[in-house]
């Protein structure tokens, strides 16, 4: 079982979790959406394609950009389309 945990708290909690790049990507339904707000920031990988970024939001702490997902991702991605990563603080335990 792997979790994504900040500051004391569960964010996303899987036994189906994928490394990519040396980042542990979680599917959607293992995350609580609740703790995450879109944020602007956006970046763009040469294999994977462009990732959205998202705040972790507990309360009035905020993580900027410590999660993101390729909503839609290039060919060679396809299997982490629309999953979700951490980083920024945010630690995955297994």
């Amino acid at each position: 079982m792997a979790k994504a945990v900040w500051n004391g708290r569960v964010i996303a909690e899987s036994l189906n979790t994928q490394v990519v790049d040396g980042y542990t990507y979680f599917p959607p339904e293992s995350v609580n959406r609740d703790l995450l707000r879109p944020s602007p920031k956006h970046t763009t990988c040469g294999w994977k394609g462009t990732a959205d970024y998202f705040d972790v939001v507990l309360g009035d702490e905020v993580n900027p950009n410590a999660a993101w997902s390729y909503p839609r991702t290039l060919e060679a991605a396809r299997h982490i389309q629309g999953w979700i990563g951490f980083w920024n603080g945010v630690r995955v335990e297994t």
